[in-house]
């Protein structure tokens, strides 16, 4: 079966990282794949490299009128138009955990037809997710977590955030900020030490001298309380919210006697019924990236959920590399990971106004 896969332009603002880079459309194209990649204004990949690999060129945000068996490739959300989808998207759509907008997503794609290829539950035969963004999202998520700090320290929240040229651009910046404090480093404890996230949260803390407790499974296993966590300055959530996943931080952690002055929820899912922090209940921005949500003692909370496109150029070439064996697939997908996707939508399809 030929496949036609529609790189589409992302819509949300800061979003410059790609799925798909020019040398992984041109092996696409070299399998017999047809590649439509959209112009875009702010992808961090010039659309001249993709016209050089072979790829057809689109206008911006024309995915909508693209044939009907197109296969539309994207990272973030849709315009939240209320438009019914008619083709099959590959997204991270956040709509199987009870997310209030997911539900209204997939509303559309009943109007629609269409179908949902969820890039969370693209998963091995272990459950493990096949391609990821989390190292990058541990990554940026503990620097907007110690940006917060260091703001905390001058009497301030945390202003504006940016994407950066390289993570060494983002390690400079960290660093000038530090030394011009001229404090003591903060400690941080990180849950879900052992994977992606946290091990991108682990490296960015130990390139800026910051102590770290790391905890994985074994030493959350009891399910709480944690206690440890209050003790420290900074705690950083790696880990996502599903069934079963005990509560880090409860509401009544903002009146707790505490250290903790900086919750980093890198994971993000604050509107999701499994959210392992209840202090706050929605996420933060890039222009605006703490919510205060206490005074004295001071709380702020971090939680942007498309961190990694601060590191656009790392990210997306991390990400595409994992992901393209899997959309050499597309012909084929009846089997391996994307029957699984499938399978999670058409069981989220069968559970209407869940």
């Amino acid at each position: 079966m030929s496949i036609h896969l529609w790189l589409r332009a992302e819509s949300r603002p800061h979003e410059e990282r790609s799925g798909l880079t020019p040398p992984g459309a041109a092996q696409l194209i070299a399998a017999g794949f047809r590649v439509t990649v959209e112009d875009s204004r702010q992808r961090i990949i010039p659309i001249a490299d993709y016209a050089a690999a072979g790829c057809d060129i689109a206008p911006e945000f024309s995915w909508p009128d693209a044939p009907a068996d197109a296969v539309i490739f994207g990272l973030k959300e849709l315009p939240d138009d209320g438009t019914p989808l008619r083709h099959r998207h590959i997204m991270f759509g956040h709509a199987y955990k009870g997310q209030p907008a997911g539900q209204v997503l997939l509303d559309r794609f009943r109007a629609g037809g269409g179908r949902l290829l969820d890039l969370e539950y693209l998963v091995d035969d272990h459950g493990r997710r096949v391609a990821a963004f989390g190292y990058w999202a541990g990554y940026a998520g503990a620097a907007v977590a110690l940006l917060c700090w260091m703001a905390q320290q001058g009497g301030q929240v945390a202003g504006p955030v940016r994407a950066y040229p390289s993570a060494g651009h983002l390690l400079g910046d960290l660093q000038a900020g530090l030394v011009a404090l001229g404090t003591a480093r903060p400690n941080a404890l990180i849950i879900g030490a052992l994977g992606r996230v946290g091990a991108g949260a682990a490296d960015l803390c130990g390139a800026m001298g910051v102590p770290v407790t790391k905890w994985d499974m074994a030493e959350t296993a009891h399910g709480g309380p944690f206690p440890e966590v209050l003790a420290h300055d900074i705690f950083l959530n790696c880990i996502l919210a599903r069934p079963g996943t005990p509560v880090f931080v409860p509401a009544s952690a903002k009146l707790a006697t505490r250290r903790l002055s900086v919750i980093g929820d890198i994971a993000c899912d604050p509107d999701s019924d499994f959210s392992p922090i209840k202090v706050y209940d929605r996420t933060t921005t890039w222009d605006a990236p703490a919510l205060r949500v206490h005074d004295a003692p001071v709380l702020d909370v971090t939680a942007i959920d498309n961190l990694p496109s601060m590191l656009p150029t790392e990210s997306s070439e991390d990400f595409a590399a994992q992901l393209l064996p899997q959309l050499m697939t597309l012909d084929r997908m009846d089997t391996g990971v994307w029957a699984g996707a499938q399978g999670w939508f058409d069981r989220a399809m069968d559970q209407p106004g869940r």
